[in-house]
Parts: C-alpha cells; sequence; structure tokens
C-alpha cells in the first residue's frame, strides 16, 4: 500500500513533502485537495482529513499526520534518508527546520499568497512589504550559513534543505531573487541537480494554470 500525500501543487508546504517522498524512493501517490475551491475548509475535510484545516496530510496505513516538519521526520524514520549522521547534526537540522517553519516559510507562503492569489485591489501593500523586510533578513542568514557549504547540515541533502527550499523554486514573485543570493542560489542548484528532483508543478497536481 502507497503512502497518501493530500497536497496541492501550489502549495511550498506541500512540496517540501512531496519532494522528500520523491527523492526518498518510498511509494507515494498525490491525492489532490481543491484548495482554492475552500475544500480545506469544508466539515468533510476537517473531519476526515485534517481537523487543523491544512495541507499537507500524510497518510501511511493507519498512520496519519500533518505539517510538513512532521511530515519530514516521518519519511526520514521510514527511509533512512534525509537524516544527519550522529545526534549533534539531527538537532541541527531540527533548528534549520525550525527557522524555516516560523521566518522562511512561515512568511514567503503568506507573501506569495497575498501577491499572486488576491485581486490587485485587495493586496495589502504594507503588509506585503513588511513581510519582504523580513524575508530579506531570513535570505541573508541562510545566504552567509552556505558561504563555503553545498548544504545547510553535513555533506548531503538532509531535511533542512528540504524544508528551506519549499518556497523557493516558485516562480510568482514575492520578493525572492535567486541572483541577488549567490550562495543560496548555488545550494537550489545543487538541489535541483539530484536525480528525481522536480518542479513543485510537475510534482503534484494544481497550479494557476488550472484556474487561469
Amino acid at each position: 500500500m502507497s503512502i497518501k500525500l493530500y497536497c496541492f501543487g501550489e502549495s511550498g508546504h506541500s512540496y517540501k513533502a512531496a519532494l522528500a517522498l520523491e527523492l526518498s524512493g518510498l511509494e507515494w501517490e498525490a491525492v489532490y485537495v481543491d484548495f482554492f475551491a475552500g475544500e480545506t475548509r469544508s466539515p468533510e475535510y476537517r473531519e476526515n482529513v485534517n481537523e487543523m484545516g491544512e495541507a499537507p496530510v500524510l497518510v501511511d496505513g493507519d498512520f496519519k499526520t500533518s505539517q510538513s516538519g512532521a511530515i519530514l521526520a516521518y519519511v526520514t524514520e521510514k527511509s533512512g534518508k534525509f537524516g544527519g549522521k550522529d545526534a549533534a547534526e539531527n538537532y541541527e537540522i531540527f533548528r534549520w527546520v525550525l527557522l524555516d517553519n516560523s521566518k522562511l516559510s512561515a512568511v514567503a507562503g503568506p507573501t506569495r499568497f497575498l501577491m499572486n492569489f488576491l485581486p490587485e485591489d485587495k493586496q495589502p501593500k504594507e503588509v506585503i512589504g513588511f513581510n519582504q523586510g523580513r524575508l530579506k533578513g531570513t535570505y541573508a542568514i541562510l545566504d552567509k550559513h552556505l558561504e563555503g557549504r553545498d548544504w545547510i547540515v553535513g555533506d548531503g541533502l538532509t531535511n533542512a534543505d528540504l524544508s528551506c527550499c519549499g518556497y523557493l523554486f516558485y516562480d510568482e514573485p514575492f520578493g525572492f531573487n535567486r541572483a541577488e543570493w549567490p550562495n543560496i542560489d548555488r545550494w537550489l542548484s545543487n538541489i535541483q541537480a539530484i536525480d528525481g528532483w522536480k518542479h513543485p508543478y510537475d510534482l503534484m497536481p494544481g497550479s494557476p494554470a488550472d484556474r487561469a
């Protein structure tokens, strides 16, 4: 029985989980969540899939969990991949996953939504500007950390990389330009060079083109 991942292409949090599954070699399938039609807000979804009303959600037999960080940890436990070589590295990975969840994806996701999925006259420009300022500070932290490094932790792809890259491969504008951050750009190229890497819209169902 394959793992099911409730997800949609526009979701960077879903992308982290989907990319981990794809690169892990585990058998999995995507279950499309129609977020823009309100599926995650429906009583049926909250009762049967995720009471938090969010995606992604991983279901593996009788096991179910949500939140991308928890899903990444589960994929590592099941596949033996993307973890550290020792306890110290595992804590370092965890530290970067938490930074991503609080300062990178947590800000990039809403900013991208406000800029690309709301009508122009509904976009809160001051909020967008504030968020982009916060993101620049986080990009600077990550870019400096990656100086002289191929990966965020250790000598290979880990959950730190999978978590932090979640929104950075999307083409819609939200205040991130790879060319302005050479170390981040090189690191993202390292991830793209891994056999099996796919763009979010190629890996999961759902894209803005579907609603055009």
